[in-house]
């Protein structure tokens, strides 16, 4: 797979937030001429649209005591 191919790849799997950390990720990865292959003006926008598009925040997990702390400050606030 080249290097554009992955970018578009990755962009679309929901995992980058935006072309930097598309750009770091290919890098990461091994990924070679990311800087040039993702230069042009039109290849940016279209990749940054599509990350922006498609990116899901991984879901966080609270611990006990943070649901605890969070249902009590909800009580206190009504």
């Amino acid at each position: 797979m080249s290097t554009l191919e992955r970018a578009y790849f990755l962009a679309r799997s929901g995992e980058v937030a935006d072309l930097a950390q598309l750009k770091s990720r290919l890098k990461i990865e091994g990924c070679r001429a990311v800087d040039a292959l993702l230069a042009t003006y039109s290849v940016r926008r279209h990749l940054q649209a599509i990350c922006a598009a498609t990116f899901h925040p991984p879901e966080t997990t609270d611990t006990p005591s943070e649901a605890a702390e969070s249902a009590q400050h909800d009580e206190s606030s009504t």
